[in-house]
Formats: C-alpha cells, sequence, structure tokens
C-alpha cells in the first residue's frame, strides 16, 4: 500500500511557529536524560534510606516508568530530536538511553520510521500491538497479570538471549550493549556496597513495571483509534494528569498524535504544540482521551460471548 499521507507544517503553522516547534536544543535533551537517571537513582536511594513495603513498591514504579522514559528519550533520537548534533544524539541515544534497557537505536530507528510511513496499515510493523483490540476485560487483565509476574519480561528477554523470534520479526534489541551496560551498572553498585541494588532495583522494575506501562503505552497510542485518511487521526493524545505522568507516561509521550503528525518535533515541545493545534481548532480532527482510564475501557470494551 501507498504511504499515508503527510501534513505540510507550513499549513498548520506560520514559519515563527514552526520554527519554535521543531528547534532541536543542544541541551533540553540531555536535562532529560540526566533528569531519568537522577529519578532512577533517587527512588533507589528512597527504599536503601527507608527500607519498607511502600517505599519498595514505589521505588519499583518509579524507576520502571523512568526505564519507559530511557526508552522514549531513545525514540526521541531515532528521530534525530534528542540533540542537536546527530553525533552526540546517536551516541547518547544509544548508550545512555537504549543499551540500558536492551533496545539497540539504529535497528529501532529504521524499524519505527516504517510504522511512521504505514500507520495502522499491513506494513506497518506496530500493527500487531493495536489490531487485537477492543478485547475484553478479562483478557486485558490477563496481559496484566502475566506483565507484573515477570512472564512478558521473561518470554522477551528470553527471544532477545537465546532467540526464537519469529520469522521476520524485527529485531530491535541489542545482546552485546544490553549485557555491557548492566555489566557497569551492577559493577558501579557492587563497588559502592549495593550489589544487591541491581536484581532488587533495575530487573525487578524491569520485569514487572517496565512490561506493563509500555503496554499501556501501546494501547493508548493506537489501539482502537479508527484510523482515516487524516493525519490527524492516526495516533491518540492522551491527557494524561501529574500522576500518571510520574508512573505510566513520563516525557510527553502521551501528546502522541502530535507526535504522529510532527514527527520530528522534540518531546519536550509537543506540550507547547499541543496547545497551538487546540487553539487553532484541530481538536475536532484529532482522537483525544481524557486519561488513561478512558482508554483502558474503550481498549476492553468488546463484549464476552455467552455461549448457547
Amino acid at each position: 500500500m501507498p504511504a499515508v499521507a503527510r501534513i505540510d507544517p507550513k499549513d498548520v503553522f506560520a514559519p515563527e511557529e514552526w520554527a519554535r516547534f521543531s528547534a532541536r536544543s543542544s541541551w533540553l535533551g540531555l536535562v532529560l536524560v540526566a533528569g531519568a537517571w537522577g529519578l532512577i537513582f533517587a527512588a533507589g536511594a528512597m527504599f536503601v534510606l527507608w527500607p519498607n513495603l511502600l517505599t519498595y513498591v514505589l521505588a519499583v514504579m518509579l524507576i520502571g516508568a523512568r526505564q519507559l522514559g530511557l526508552a522514549i528519550l531513545m525514540h526521541d533520537a531515532a528521530h534525530g530530536a534528542l540533540h542537536s548534533n546527530m553525533k552526540v544524539n546517536n551516541w547518547v541515544g544509544e548508550w545512555l538511553c537504549a543499551a540500558p534497557v536492551g533496545a539497540r537505536l539504529a535497528s529501532y530507528r529504521e524499524y519505527h520510521l516504517k510504522h511512521h510511513r504505514f500507520t495502522e496499515q499491513p506494513e506497518d510493523p506496530d500493527l500487531a500491538l493495536s489490531a487485537p483490540f477492543p478485547i475484553t476485560r478479562a483478557s486485558l487483565w490477563r496481559k496484566v497479570v502475566r506483565d507484573l509476574t515477570g512472564q512478558t519480561f521473561s518470554k522477551q528477554r528470553g527471544a532477545q538471549l537465546f532467540g526464537g523470534r519469529k520469522p521476520g520479526e524485527v529485531v530491535n534489541s541489542s545482546t552485546s550493549h544490553f549485557l555491557l551496560t548492566n555489566a557497569i551498572l551492577f559493577g558501579g553498585l557492587a563497588l559502592a556496597g549495593y550489589w544487591w541494588a541491581y536484581p532488587a532495583l533495575w530487573l525487578v522494575p524491569m520485569a514487572t513495571w517496565l512490561p506493563l506501562v509500555t503496554r499501556l503505552r501501546n494501547i493508548a497510542e493506537h489501539a482502537v483509534v479508527n484510523t482515516k485518511d487524516d493525519p490527524f487521526t492516526h495516533a491518540r493524545t492522551t491527557l494524561a494528569n501529574a500522576i500518571e505522568r510520574l508512573f505510566i507516561a513520563p516525557y510527553w509521550v502521551h501528546f502522541h498524535g502530535e507526535h504522529h503528525v510532527f514527527m520530528h518535533v522534540p518531546c519536550y515541545r509537543l506540550e507547547r504544540m499541543h496547545r497551538s493545534l487546540m487553539d487553532k481548532g484541530y481538536w475536532s480532527r484529532m482522537r483525544i482521551a481524557p486519561g488513561y482510564a478512558a482508554v483502558l475501557g474503550e481498549a476492553s470494551s468488546k463484549p464476552v460471548v455467552q455461549l448457547a
């Protein structure tokens, strides 16, 4: 099928507006990467200083959400939007964002740009993530249980480390870079006297909360959007509240409708661009949800079939 239609930014924004939205900063992306790692270590320190069940659960959720945050910043790097210098963009995107969570920037970029080119068409490599929806509420809960109990993680990491991908499946992960960066992280924690923090405060979030919030992200972005010819309908924007942004949707990832129309805009400019589009009346053309609860309600709205 032909690639999806594109909208010329000049048809939507004045030249000075578009220049502000599309500008790549030489420092904002680096601040976001540093902030992600800072919150990861701060959440871990919270549990070390006040060890109890509540602080551990909070730490797992915060760290897992920032692991997703690293993947989101890798996504920006895949679009060349993390830094104004492409060499810096690619190095930071690979070694500080992608590799620690088991991804690979170069292969992800190829895969992801194909997703943008053929969004919700048969050639879309992400179509399998949205095509099954809506599903029943029971099916959704089974997926949540698999995520939180580590079953999803075990299946994905097993395929990454030992093979077992389906024929033709796109490879977006790197075993060697993942093992190297994780060995450095483990070694640093061990030298500091906290070797146990690597499995308890890095692997456990990666095996539980990260798969769950990654699934929620995928559902919110494209499930049940009823894509039409208008590029403004190709993805959903979810109006996440502060709690959702902290634990589910970091770094403006919930402005996915805006990202799909103008995919090279850095993540840190999406919220301002969203407000501009709302002021211009584009809300009437977009798929906008009031929050993640509403998205999950729609995505799990398939009725249960009662057998006679």
